[in-house]
């Protein structure tokens, strides 16, 4: 049973003053920085109060110093400055303050003092969302989209590339009419096991959408509004809603959720209402308005565009083509896409077989021009979405043209046009040459295994098709991505972070002593983030807490600590990549100076790329740290081995840093996208760590000319 929340206690036994005793939880999106400096800044200012505190961060590498139930018993409050979905429900009964990750920095001074007249939590309320002056992000639609994405990827890869493999290995074109694999055979059961995991994908993607909205409560509604939308025969479809359907029932759970959250309740039904109440009712209503209210239109749309495309049959093959293209591309399994498929594959059986060779053209082009995009142009995809690419170019070859759904899905505005480009371009050119195909499936398995004719005729559109797709693509989100670029750029401190998953585990917290090497590179990781997130020398830190220092040096007796030609950092940082005064003024021309100052060593390959990778990487969040440092960095393979560059500005650049501060100390790492891991981070992490040493940053604003700087720089160790 949890303390009633009230004042904090003054008096203990025997008279003595009992200390308060505080948590917090720090969390921003990209984990490295801003995380680990509001934590130390809470944590300072805690101790200079002769307050206890403990802070659970929940950074890059994971949730450390992970708040225990024995913590929250005896908390007097709770501080949660995050910006990300953070989980509120071990805090029940606590007095719990929600802010953006920025206030944590700022005013944290301000946040104890509020905490202790902050709401109770309740059981069942929402979780965190940044609060005022968190700085700008994405929107919690946007967010919640991603979530959902990101938890349907698995399924949508584990399932595509089973029944792809089934059909390689065990499917055959069937005289009847079909490719098909034997009943009771061993593909087939891997085929069912892929069909399943197709089947959970748009349930999961509905779901977690409707997770991040409405936390636990909406998982369930969720997923069964995802199951209806996407079960036809549920509302007279011959078609479900595919995953347009289970994006807009994720909303719609997730926000009813949130509404009844709101409605008052006796006492004694709160308990029930998260587990019982609310997602029986949110389910039911959801349910219902589907089957009655959504479930007519799109059967109506159906049936309409069938008739449609009935009357066309007489028409040019290639206007006829290009409609069927556009079809199959938009929703990839919905009614739209089920139309065109069903269409073509009802005419197979009247001897019309070139209906079944447009669509065959269009199917693969999605996930084959998608996963092409992402090899075209790497910099604009997550790590994640580059592994999803590889799958979908390999589930478009086996004509599963539901590869490209995490795509569309998270990037709609620039990818549903570029998908249908692409299928258009495909279906028009397989309609002028008149290819036929004899079974109800598509892609270039059915070319393989010879139900397609004019097969050299039928690869060329796909492939056509395909390259038009991945240039559309990767055009249209660059061009969103310049647009973004510019409203960060132009905004002092806009930060735009990347979505992260919500209901991210807890790992354990990490205690002192070396135990293994690779727990030490975690702990050494964890403690440079968190320097490189404070670099604010204040004394008053608790032992507990504080960041462990060097002892000072001088730039005399400072051990060189050196690599090659006079290199510190491993070798990384050189002479030539010292800059004693950056003639730039604004944040884009000091990235591009400095990305001009590393190529000075021969290891950039392009020069733009560089640029464009750091923006990107500032685009998800300022790299300005506070104290007049900024560290931009970028994983990119626009360079060939890791590099490091330093420069001063005597007047300061406005780096949107969240104390308000110019940039007068800037570093710059690029690191490949092999060495992005450890390597970018053992470099944050020595870097970090010596610039909290503010005897350290004043000799480096000091020192008169390069060799001085670099004679600094080599006390970073």
């Amino acid at each position: 049973m949890t303390n009633p929340a009230g004042p904090p206690p003054t008096g203990g036994d025997g008279g003595e003053r009992q200390r308060l005793k505080l948590l917090a939880v720090t969390a921003c999106p990209t984990g490295i920085a801003h995380t680990y400096m509001a934590a130390e800044k809470l944590a300072h200012a805690a101790e200079s109060r002769g307050i206890d505190m403990k802070v659970e961060t929940q950074g890059s590498i994971g949730a450390e110093n992970v708040l225990d139930d024995n913590d929250v018993k005896h908390a007097d409050g709770v501080i949660v400055a995050a910006d990300k979905d953070v989980d509120l429900s071990r805090f029940v009964g606590k007095r719990v303050l929600t802010v953006g990750v920025a206030e944590g920095i700022r005013h944290p001074e301000q946040l104890i003092e509020r905490v202790l007249s902050a709401p109770v939590h309740a059981e069942g309320g929402t979780p965190t969302a940044p609060a005022a002056g968190g700085g700008k992000e994405r929107s919690v639609g946007y967010k919640a989209l991603m979530n959902g994405v990101s938890y349907m990827i698995p399924f949508v890869v584990v399932g595509g590339l089973l029944i792809a493999v089934s059909l390689s290995l065990g499917g055959h074109t069937d005289p009847s009419g079909g490719l098909v694999i034997p009943k009771d055979s061993f593909w087939m059961d891997v085929n069912n096991i892929g069909v399943i995991g197709f089947t959970l994908m748009v349930p999961i993607l509905s779901g977690y959408i409707a997770y991040a909205i409405g936390d636990r409560p909406a998982l369930v509604p969720g997923m069964i509004g995802g199951w209806i939308a996407n079960t036809g025969e549920l509302y007279g479809s011959k078609a479900g809603a595919g995953f347009i359907g289970a994006i807009v029932t994720g909303f719609l759970a997730g926000y009813l959720v949130v509404w009844i959250k709101k409605v008052k309740v006796p006492k004694f039904a709160q308990p029930i209402m998260p587990i019982i109440v609310i997602p029986i009712v949110a389910t039911t209503a959801l349910g219902l308005f589907f089957i009655y209210v959504l479930g007519e239109p799109i059967s109506w749309v159906f049936e309409h565009l069938t008739d449609w495309l009935s009357g066309m049959t007489g028409t040019s093959a290639v206007l006829l083509g290009a409609i069927l293209g556009l079809m199959i591309a938009f929703d990839m399994g919905g009614p739209v896409n089920k139309t065109a498929f069903l269409f073509g594959a009802g005419l197979i059986a009247t001897g019309n077989q070139t209906v079944m060779g447009m669509c065959a053209a269009a199917i693969p082009v999605m996930p084959l021009g998608q996963g092409l995009a992402t090899l075209i142009r790497k910099r604009l995809y997550t790590e994640q979405e580059r592994e999803t690419g590889l799958a979908s170019l390999f589930m478009g070859c086996f004509g599963i043209s539901e590869g490209a759904i995490p795509f569309a899905a998270a990037r709609p505005a620039q990818v549903i046009p570029a998908n249908m480009l692409g299928g258009a371009v495909a279906g028009a050119i397989a309609g002028v040459a008149g290819v036929e195909d004899a079974v109800p499936h598509g892609g270039p398995i059915v070319a393989v295994l010879g139900a397609v004719s004019g097969v050299p005729t039928f690869f060329v559109a796909v492939v056509i098709g395909s390259v038009v797709t991945a240039l559309a693509t990767v055009a249209l989100i660059d061009l969103s991505e310049r647009r973004r670029r510019g409203e960060v750029t132009g905004g002092v401190g806009a930060a735009v972070p990347e979505p992260v998953p919500a209901g991210v585990g807890a790992g354990g917290a990490g205690a002192g002593g070396s135990v293994a090497s690779q727990r030490a590179v975690r702990e050494a990781e964890a403690v440079g983030a968190r320097a490189s997130a404070s670099a604010i020398p204040e004394r008053s830190a608790a032992p507990e807490t504080a960041v462990s220092k060097e002892p000072e040096e001088t730039a005399d007796s400072a051990p060189a600590v050196e690599t090659g030609m006079g290199g510190v950092l491993s070798g990384y940082l050189t002479q030539e990549t010292v800059k004693v005064g950056l003639g730039a003024d604004g944040k884009e021309s000091v990235i591009r100076e400095m990305s001009e100052l590393l190529a000075r060593t021969g290891k950039v390959a392009d020069v733009d790329e560089l640029v464009a990778c750091a923006l990107r990487r500032e685009a998800q969040g300022t790299t300005g740290l506070g104290e007049e440092i900024a560290i931009p960095h970028a994983k990119t393979d626009a360079v060939t081995e890791p590099v490091v560059g330093f420069a001063r500005s005597a007047e300061g650049v406005e780096w949107g840093s969240l104390d308000g501060t110019k940039a007068r100390l800037v570093f710059m790492i690029a690191v490949p996208e092999a060495a992005a891991g450890d390597e970018h981070l053992r470099i944050l992490a020595l870097l970090s760590r010596k610039l909290t040493d503010a005897g350290f940053r004043e000799r480096l604003l000091a020192a008169p000319d390069e060799p001085a700087l670099l004679g600094v720089l080599r006390e970073v160790g």
